[in-house]
């Protein structure tokens, strides 16, 4: 079936499937490590594919940066695709001061400066929270691997640039390990609908440091991200 923003059919996206921001990171993601790669999206260049990894199908595709574009994005792949595990793979800054670049940090669960839980009309505020069983996997997987991760919250925030550069600290001191744009918005598109959602996130900046990745390298440095999502099939 094919929507405003995803030209596919019924059985074309995998039941699993991991969500880069940049399309051009799920294009990656699809060319190196997916096996029988069909492309089944290019609506305003939004990449997506399914594939096969180790023997099992998965698909990729980007959902663009902020709550709103991941809310439409995931809606649709899980109202009308059928898609039951939504992974995050994405690039978040550093608020703890011990955090390093590329450090990998599994959300366990995202605040937020949004507004998006109001839709819910809920008689106080959603603690949005990843998926325990998602959660746990993603954490055997990178212990099996030798991959260090840290396991905490998240802010999801609608404001990259901020006129206040350090209200950072604020988040921070309640023990906020990163920023970035998208986690709560999937959290609660996957709760209101009983399906499961993670975000993976690697660390690609720091507001601490100042450090920074280049753009080259948050599309195709943060493999160690991926492997792990990967193997959530």
């Amino acid at each position: 079936m094919t929507t405003a923003h995803i030209s596919a059919k019924k059985g074309d996206i995998a039941e699993t499937i991991l969500l880069p921001g940049d399309p051009l990171r799920a294009k990656f993601i699809a060319e190196t490590y997916l096996e029988d790669v069909v492309q089944f999206n290019s609506v305003r260049n939004m990449f997506g594919y399914t594939g096969t990894y180790k023997g099992k199908k998965i698909s990729v595709m980007g959902t663009g940066m902020g709550a709103p574009s991941i809310g439409i994005y995931s809606y649709e792949l899980i109202h009308f695709f059928g898609v039951k595990n939504l992974i995050r793979v994405g690039s978040c800054g550093a608020y703890n001061k011990d955090l390093k670049l590329y450090d990998i940090i599994l959300g366990m669960g995202a605040c937020t400066n949004s507004r998006y839980d109001h839709q819910y009309d809920l008689p106080g505020t959603y603690s949005a929270i990843a998926s325990w069983d998602l959660l746990y996997k993603a954490k055997k997987i990178a212990e099996e691997k030798n991959i260090d991760v840290k396991v905490g919250n998240v802010l999801t925030s609608d404001v990259f640039y901020n006129a206040n550069p350090d209200v950072y600290k604020k988040w921070a001191d309640m023990g906020v390990l990163a920023v970035e744009m998208e986690a709560y918005a999937l959290y609660c598109n996957a709760a209101a609908a009983g399906v499961n959602a993670l975000t993976i996130l690697t660390v690609s900046d720091s507001l601490v440091t100042k450090l920074e990745t280049t753009p080259k390298e948050r599309e195709t440095g943060f493999t160690k991200m991926m492997e792990i999502a990967l193997e959530l099939a």
